[in-house]
């Protein structure tokens, strides 16, 4: 069976009668199966997919199908499924099983998605190589030696080495759109709000956001629009119509577009990376659109203005795996205090308890304003700044990574880690929607993605402008 690029030639073969969702599902099973070695996923539900795979078949046959029949998609191990396992990827959620379905994936099954599996993730989404999950890392299909980004990253890989034909991850500071770059396919984060989190392990309340991972925009635009829109369990699920991103993906004839000179200019940006973006640059103003160069001079406090607030809001987040309730708990107590203090060090990985420490700290009521209240100040000067441009440009233009993916364990220094992430925080900082998408391959055949930011809520444009720089990519 060929590698399809895109639902809509899933559905033509389906169409056609030249294939079942059935034998679909058994060609992915038999990917994940002979790919192990990637690490992808944690979980595989062979037996279930193959159910909701003869359920399609029967709905298309009597044309009651949904407008995501034959989507395989498979789920972070942060999204919750009611009666499967969510651990996300850590020993502290070992055993756990959960209670309900998130909204975001019941509306996919509502639509006759067929989801296939659990993927494996940094651990409670904190990372960007995805070498903190208590499950070990997983591999980057054009290199296994190479980390696949994270914190999404057994989704990316996936998608990548065809483990199925979508993955839905999670973003809070470029954990979708990381990976996709480093793995060479789509990863698109929604403006904050747009999906809702009901049923999605909280890590940074104020900048997770769920996302899918795909091979083709038009993919990305038609889950977004599944899974958009308000809901009643999450008071901070926009209110906003969601319009029909799918049938929006005809691009204007001009746009005017901004890219960041310092991101261009970074002395951490790997050449080929430059050069593939100002290709991509000078593309754009040989089809008549404005391209220009924009002063953003809040580049160099956008890491720890992230790391300051993320790790803050995950302090408290994380305050609930305490070892009574659910999950580990450590066998070795006396009382009250080792039970917590216990369970907690040994359930949590280094890089989780890294990230609380961090946050207990500037949440301190000596260290409170030093850091946690003025990092709320300039996160507010990043908003407004990005804002402006927006408003200024439709689009923003930049790098999703300073480098392609790097080897396994070779930055495993915290702070290089953390400057990984230094072009794609600024979305999530400003709550603005984000899209990486690949626009080629450096000297060793490691994938380069182009990031694109649009204003809060212009998902449709934004959608429309970047299926124009991937049509020849994903072929």
């Amino acid at each position: 069976m060929k590698r399809f690029q895109s639902l809509s030639e899933v559905r033509n073969e389906l169409t056609a009668g030249t294939m079942s969702c059935r034998q679909l599902v058994e060609y992915y099973l038999g990917n994940i199966e002979r790919q192990q070695h990637l690490n992808a996923f944690l979980e595989v539900w062979a037996d279930e997919a193959r159910a909701q795979a003869d359920a399609v078949d029967a709905k298309l046959a009597a044309g009651t199908a949904g407008p995501l029949a034959g989507m395989v998609i498979g789920l972070k191990d942060v999204l919750a499924y009611a009666g499967h396992s969510l651990q996300s990827s850590s020993l502290m959620l070992d055993g756990f099983k959960s209670l309900f379905t998130g909204t975001a994936v019941q509306r996919l099954l509502d639509a006759d998605a067929i989801l296939i599996g659990r993927q494996n993730c940094d651990e409670f989404a904190m990372g960007g190589s995805n070498e903190s999950s208590y499950f070990g890392p997983a591999r980057n299909a054009a290199d296994p030696d190479r980390v696949p980004g994270g914190s999404s990253g057994g989704s990316a890989v996936a998608v990548q080495a065809d483990m199925c034909l979508a993955s839905i991850g999670s973003d809070t500071g470029g954990s979708v759109r990381q990976p996709a770059a480093f793995c060479g396919v789509v990863g698109f984060k929604p403006t904050y709000s747009r999906i809702s989190r009901y049923g999605l392990v909280a890590f940074a309340s104020s900048f997770d956001q769920i996302g899918p991972l795909t091979r083709s925009v038009a993919d990305a635009a038609l889950l977004t629009e599944i899974m958009a829109g308000p809901d009643g369990m999450d008071s901070t699920a926009s209110q906003r119509e969601v319009p029909a991103y799918s049938q929006l993906l005809t691009p204007a004839p001009h746009y005017r577009i901004g890219y960041i000179a310092d991101a261009i200019n970074n002395e951490g940006l790997n050449p080929e990376i430059k050069a593939a973006l100002e290709t991509q640059l000078d593309l754009l103003r040989g089809q008549g659109h404005v391209v220009e160069a924009v002063d953003f001079p809040y580049l160099d406090f956008m890491i720890p203005t992230y790391y300051i607030l993320t790790t803050a809001e995950a302090s408290s987040n994380l305050g609930r795996f305490d070892g009574v309730k659910y999950g580990y708990r450590a066998p070795d107590v006396t009382d009250l205090e080792s039970l917590y203090k216990k369970s907690r060090a040994q359930g949590f990985g280094a890089e989780v308890q890294r990230r609380i420490l961090l946050g207990t700290f500037v949440l301190s009521a000596n260290y409170y304003d030093a850091y946690y209240t003025k990092a709320q100040r300039v996160r507010r000067l990043i908003k407004d700044k990005t804002d402006e441009l927006l408003r200024q440009y439709d689009f923003l233009v930049l790098p999703t990574t300073p480098t392609t993916a790097f080897k396994i364990g070779e930055k495993l220094d915290p702070v290089s880690m953390y400057l990984a992430d230094i072009f794609t925080v600024q979305a999530s900082l400003a709550g603005v929607p984000a899209i990486s998408v690949p626009v080629g391959e450096d000297a060793a055949g490691l994938p380069i993605g182009l990031q694109v930011m649009a204003g809060a809520f212009r998902e449709a444009e934004l959608l429309a402008f970047a299926s124009t720089l991937t049509e020849e990519v994903l072929v």
